[in-house]
């Protein structure tokens, strides 16, 4: 049997009245994911559990088959995972974004795309002001860096399960006074950021961008702290092998987790400008060497963190175009197979927060028995009678003989 995962990033939606009250999935031409839907079944699962919070990070470790509850332990050693970056017990990794606030605004989580070089310079200068041996400030991909903290052995741990921050992502637009970190060291977390403004406010890089006309890297942001989680691999809980296809650490991160290969597309960004047909591609290929494909894409969920509504519906149209059209062509050389559509977590263009709540998902193939559904939406989804509360049984079902 192969299996095939495709995960379109935060494409579970609310109604918009501007698409007379459809959800971009509804507006969007997607006939490839309506022909799994007629071919299979329509569901819908809940996973995020509404006391962990509602981001890719939980979501997708849900989708893998894996309880949160359970195994969940933050956000940043997912993504530190991705790089090799290995944690004695005493390590704590820590998400580490360039943002834009101006008046305690924030006005973008992403400070206009911060280039790999700009966040490199920017990381580099902020290491040496602070000065402090136990911090490791890693560049990784545009905005998205990291601050691993090393723990010694004859001092105390300032963090622990209780320290609390925000995701940039989720401040759009809003002020960020009251979102600064909180709990055991929250100091600590709050004083670094602090210093960050303080050599970021006449840094040569923002003299650079500012003369370019874009927005400075005003701070970094610090957030989704944590020890690295185990986990059983996938291997030993389904007798599969895997292969994860993405542009985004945290998701080769918690590939790594699992076990499973990561493969990289060429020209696959992260963003609205991927290269959506370079993925179909790839995952093609590497259906030949591996039982499962899991291919995630990160722009839904981009265009839902801008408000931008119509790159939404372009980026589910390019998806249902270049990837599940294709893969499903290919899967027909194989007597056995199985396909999964599925959004990890809902991010509304409305808000352009991820948000807690359900998603829906479509299956077809080799020993599931086809429902009444001619669609897949959200709307199809909740009139299916199909509900997975408890989102980390979707993967364990998926992988079953029988639907």
């Amino acid at each position: 049997m192969k299996y095939v995962i495709i995960i379109p990033d935060g494409c579970a939606d609310y109604p918009v009245e501007s698409l007379g009250g459809k959800t971009p999935l509804q507006a969007a031409q997607t006939p490839n994911m309506d022909a799994i839907a007629k071919r299979g079944l329509v569901g819908q699962s809940d996973n995020v559990p509404r006391h962990l919070p509602a981001g890719s990070e939980v979501a997708n470790m849900t989708l893998f088959g894996y309880d949160p509850n359970r195994y969940f332990t933050g956000r940043a050693p997912i993504e530190a995972a991705a790089q090799g970056i290995v944690l004695g017990p005493l390590d704590w990794a820590i998400r580490c974004n360039t943002v834009t606030i101006v008046d305690q605004v924030m006005k973008d989580f992403t400070a206009d795309h911060a280039s790999n070089e700009e966040a490199r310079e920017v990381l580099k200068s902020v290491q040496e002001a602070i000065g402090n041996p136990s911090l490791e400030f890693t560049p990784g991909v545009s905005y998205r860096n990291l601050l691993i903290y090393r723990g010694k052995a004859s001092e105390a741990v300032p963090f622990s399960g209780d320290s609390k921050t925000s995701a940039p992502h989720d401040l759009t637009d809003g002020s960020v006074i009251d979102d600064f970190p909180r709990g055991p060291g929250c100091d600590l977390l709050s004083d670094w950021m602090q210093r960050s403004a303080e050599v970021l406010a006449d840094h040569p890089v923002n003299k650079r961008r500012i003369a370019e006309g874009r927005l400075p890297i005003s701070h970094l942001w610090l957030w989704g702290l944590g020890k690295t989680p185990t986990l059983e691999s996938f291997a030993s809980r389904f007798q599969k092998t895997g292969a994860m296809i993405t542009a985004v650490d945290l998701l080769r991160g918690l590939a790594a987790l699992v076990g499973w290969d990561r493969i990289e597309a060429p020209g696959a960004t992260g963003y609205l400008d991927t290269d959506y047909a370079s993925k179909g591609r790839t995952a093609i290929e590497a259906l030949s060497k591996y039982d499962l494909v899991c291919v995630h894409i990160e722009a839904p969920d981009e265009a839902s963190h801008e408000g931008r509504v119509e790159e939404k519906i372009k980026a589910l149209e390019a998806i249902d175009r270049d990837i599940v059209g294709p893969i499903l062509k290919a899967l027909e050389q194989y007597p056995e197979h199985r396909i999964l559509i599925t959004p990890d977590h809902p991010t509304p263009v409305s808000t352009k927060k991820h948000s807690h709540g359900w998603v829906p998902f479509t299956i077809a193939g080799s020993g599931v028995h086809p429902d009444a559904s001619s669609t897949y939406n959200e709307v199809s989804a909740s009139q299916s009678g199909l509900q997975i509360p408890n989102g980390w049984e979707l993967m364990p079902r998926f992988m079953r003989k029988e639907w």
